[in-house]
């Protein structure tokens, strides 16, 4: 099995709560978990598959949140990385009820960041099961990656987390 790591931001809450989730569907031996801030990025080269996730930020583009964007950071350091060889999947937080137009649309930022590393990108999730509007994070009725409401569907959490595990290790050949 390839060596893992699991990245996300924001620490404390929701997100970081649904990335210990996810990690706990792999073998402890195979996988390492960290908030984004306590990663060091010298260590990428460690791992073979990533999974990345975080919370819709709120902003109308990646670009135009706070400038303390953890993941706006990650992204600038990786432009002098290369990734090619290395496999991808995220997660993204949402809230269907008091967001329906922005859905998890960080999967959207997630894939038009990362895809420009020349990884490969795996974990394609439906989006049935799911009330909302728009997001940008999806194409062909699939969200980019694992989209969790923690706020209106935190029932479905851990059985989504489950199922998409199981998905990304066949998508990867376990």
């Amino acid at each position: 099995m390839e060596k893992t790591v699991l990245l996300y931001w924001g620490k404390g809450g929701n997100v970081e709560q649904s990335a210990k989730i996810i990690y706990n569907q792999f073998n402890m031996e195979s996988i390492d978990i960290f908030d984004l801030v306590s990663f060091d990025i010298k260590n990428i080269d460690n791992y073979e598959f990533l999974i990345l996730g975080s919370a819709t930020i709120g902003a109308d583009h990646w670009e135009q949140a706070s400038a303390n964007n953890e993941w706006n950071k990650f992204f600038r350091q990786l432009a002098d990385i290369d990734l090619s060889g290395k496999t991808l999947a995220f997660f993204g937080l949402g809230d269907q009820v008091l967001y329906p137009e922005n859905f998890v649309d960080g999967l959207g930022s997630f894939e038009k960041e990362l895809k420009k590393t020349k990884a490969k990108i795996i974990g394609r999730w439906p989006i049935e099961g799911y009330e909302f509007t728009d997001s940008e994070g999806i194409l062909n009725n699939m969200f980019f990656g694992l989209a969790l409401d923690e706020n209106n569907q935190w029932d479905l959490t851990e059985e989504r987390a489950k199922k998409w595990s199981c998905q990304l290790k066949k998508e990867l050949g376990y």
